[in-house]
């Protein structure tokens, strides 16, 4: 798995390691850069089986292998203590590495995620494998900003999405890679461990996610003992693209609110 460090590049610097949704691919922390570089070591990377981390994953992929993959990657580079960023699937992996390495994450920002998978998340990612696996990657991927983007901001950028639906197409991380992915995502159930999760977490949702309700994200922070969370009113589900203004001060507020906030005792029983 290739690791891309931009911003600062001393190994003292705070790091932070930016985790995308089921894409997968480091392309989407784009709008985040910016406010991000001038004062973090910032890690990004296409997760296994997507981009440029081609590869085939085996059967019973998990978000435990997930994070594991990451955190290796992660170690060969020196990289032991960090915060993280996770959009969806990519905040489910940061709460899996507080779990299984707990002394190496500071801190985690959860964008649009869940404590455990909702009804109508669960419907959503049915249909998105049914077009998949019966009608096509076109369709697939022609789909996918229904499930991203308010419908008034995908109508004011249609160039723009012909654009990604080709770019997508072309790099389609392959139908096996994305089921075992997906299934992976569905599988993932924190209700039982988030207790367990003692680092600060900020929660951050959107009120108009049509993949995942916002009150899934009010749930989670309830059951983590030391969550905030934050509302924006409007953005979709990939919000940190289409009100990147907002998340961005949201995010960075919080980022130096909690640098020097310490984790509580970890809940071991």
């Amino acid at each position: 798995m290739q690791l891309d460090i931009v911003g600062l590049q001393s190994p003292h610097a705070p790091t932070l390691v930016l985790s995308s949704g089921l894409g997968g691919v480091a392309g989407f922390w784009q709008p985040q850069l910016a406010a991000l570089t001038a004062r973090y070591r910032v890690v990004l990377y296409d997760q296994r089986g997507t981009g440029r981390s081609a590869d085939t994953l085996p059967e019973g992929y998990s978000m435990a292998m997930m994070a594991a993959e990451l955190a290796a990657a992660l170690a060969q580079q020196g990289i032991l203590r960090f915060s993280l960023i996770g959009h969806a699937l990519g905040g489910l992996v940061g709460m899996q590495l507080a779990l299984d390495y707990p002394e190496r994450v500071e801190r985690i920002v959860v964008i649009n995620g869940w404590l455990t998978l909702h009804p109508h998340t669960r419907r959503c990612f049915q249909v998105r494998q049914d077009l998949l696996l019966n009608v096509g990657v076109e369709a697939f991927v022609r789909a996918q900003p229904l499930f991203l983007y308010p419908a008034e901001w995908m109508a004011q950028h249609q160039t723009r999405l012909e654009q990604e639906d080709s770019h997508h197409i072309d790099h389609f991380q392959g139908m096996e890679n994305l089921i075992r992915r997906l299934h992976a995502l569905m599988s993932a159930d924190f209700s039982a461990r988030a207790a367990a999760i003692p680092q600060p977490v900020l929660v951050i949702c959107s009120q108009d996610d049509l993949l995942v309700p916002w009150s899934c994200s009010a749930q989670l922070a309830a059951a983590l003992p030391n969550a905030s969370q934050q509302v924006m009113s409007w953005g979709g589900h990939a919000m940190s693209v289409t009100d990147a203004d907002h998340f961005n001060a949201l995010l960075v507020q919080w980022l130096d609110d909690t640098d020097d906030v310490q984790p509580l005792a970890r809940v071991t029983g």
